[in-house]
């Protein structure tokens, strides 16, 4: 073969490496990252603080996170807003109320009740629920109640690669907390213990405006979903090790 044959072999082939190499590069780029942590799709999963639609009968006019003043300022897109910034991409979100699997835990549907959400595959869930379950009293409630929290934990591992935050509740119950965590230590997923937020007054709806239903009053205001968000961004940028 001719020396300028061989070239042009060589040439050829540094040149498909390049550009194969340039595909995957772009790909890579194209995934919005928080340090090493894929950032492009967030599933929310949890009750009313989460996301409230319209209930007019006590009160309540929006279709967001119970008790913001508006869409915006409800912990779910204050965390979306900080993922966008910092990845400087907005991700694609779900959001659900899985109040049904807090009140009814032992008997929940776990795959026909979140089809659409484990489809989704999310690379970043945030988990959180524990207001509405019933406080187990008995070891044979408190053992369900874990088994069910666990399998949700489970269930969410299996549909893609996620990473997940459990957020203990607003309204701090030692023994639920206590299970959610141990849940979330033994799936090897973050907790995010927000218990000292339900206790602060000035994070509560009925601090910052006057409500007339007691119970939406009581859920987080804007400052008290601030406080959420900042607890459970801070956690992300610890996983994704930017911060100690």
């Amino acid at each position: 073969m001719k020396l300028s044959s061989i070239l042009a072999v060589v040439l050829l082939l540094i040149a498909g490496g390049t550009t194969l190499s340039a595909d995957e590069n772009t790909s890579a780029a194209a995934m919005p990252m928080i340090g090493q942590l894929p950032a492009a799709k967030i599933l929310f999963l949890g009750n009313s603080i989460t996301l409230h639609s319209p209930a007019p009968n006590i009160g309540w006019t929006g279709n967001w996170g119970m008790a913001a003043s508006e869409e915006g300022k409800d912990y779910v897109h204050l965390v979306t807003d900080r993922v966008a910034s910092a990845s400087c991409k907005r991700p694609q979100i779900k959001v659900k109320n899985i109040a049904d699997f807090e009140r009814g835990y032992e008997t929940y549907d776990l795959v026909a009740g979140l089809k659409e959400e484990l489809e989704f595959q999310a690379d970043i869930v945030i988990v959180a629920i524990g207001e509405n379950a019933s406080e187990p009293t008995t070891d044979e409630s408190k053992s369900a109640y874990a088994k069910a929290f666990s399998a949700l934990l489970a269930i969410l591992q299996q549909h893609g690669k996620p990473k997940i935050f459990v957020r203990s509740s607003f309204w701090a119950n030692a023994t639920k907390d206590s299970i959610m965590q141990q849940a979330a230590m033994d799936a090897d997923v973050t907790f995010v213990d927000i218990a000292a937020l339900g206790n602060d007054e000035s994070n509560m709806a009925r601090s910052e405006r006057k409500i007339e239903h007691a119970g939406v009053a009581g859920h987080p205001g804007d400052k008290g979903m601030k406080a959420i968000a900042d607890a459970i961004f801070a956690a992300i940028q610890r996983e994704a090790g930017l911060v100690p």
